[in-house]
């Protein structure tokens, strides 16, 4: 075999076997976020977010989620402004909700979506809640947007978790993965992950209503 012809050969195989080795590493873990939802049941609608996973660029792994709802139940929430906050829900209270849908986000989304969390904390942004205008939807919303989605604008739906988070899927099914799973059964199946709660908040069992304090799944 001519030498010429030997050394580019080699050359190829030498290519082929890098591509291999190339092919064989895990791509970098990204943080994730999953979109979940809660109707009538022991508590208020509600909607919130999970962000789980390590950021593409490094550094410590993630495992918390948002909601944002007002501090309290009252009548007031039905004519205004009131306070609100943001808010850690309980593992029970997870567990007795439904993950709807899921995506990947970059490096740049999560810190957008961090700095929405920021913005509607009680201690470092605006905590107003109005039921109308600035609930839990509303907050969700934004998350959406800050991930890369595009049709997040449904004004009918906005007092309608559920409802709401079907539609942000039917308009752009390739853009997200859908989940539809109890949260019982999807944090079950969850792997192993030590993370930290990169934004501090309340950690509560958002709008339950009195004396009703058991978590169930939703349909």
């Amino acid at each position: 075999m001519p030498e010429g012809r030997w050394s580019t050969e080699r050359w190829w195989a030498g290519l082929a076997a890098l591509t291999l080795v190339v092919v064989a590493v895990p791509a970098q873990a990204a943080v994730t976020i999953t979109f979940w939802s809660r109707d009538f049941g022991n508590s208020f609608p509600h909607a919130f977010f999970m962000l789980r996973g390590t950021p593409d660029a490094g550094g410590p792994p993630v495992d918390a989620s948002y909601g944002f709802t007002a501090r309290s139940l009252s009548p007031a929430i039905l004519f205004g402004n009131v306070r609100g906050r943001v808010e850690r829900p309980k593992p029970f209270y997870m567990a007795g909700s439904h993950v709807r849908f899921a995506r990947v986000l970059t490096d740049a989304q999560y810190a957008a979506i961090l700095s929405l969390v920021r913005e509607w904390h009680e201690d470092t942004g605006d905590a107003t809640y109005n039921l109308n205008r600035r609930n839990c939807v509303t907050f969700v919303r934004e998350a959406a947007r800050r991930a890369g989605l595009a049709m997040v604008d449904f004004p009918k739906l906005m007092k309608k978790p559920s409802s709401y988070l079907r539609a942000v899927v039917a308009a752009q099914p390739g853009q997200v993965t859908v989940i539809e799973q109890t949260g019982k059964a999807y944090l079950a199946a969850l792997p192993p992950l030590t993370g930290t709660v990169p934004v501090d908040a309340p950690v509560s069992d958002p709008g339950t209503l009195p004396g009703k304090r058991k978590a169930t799944a939703q349909p």
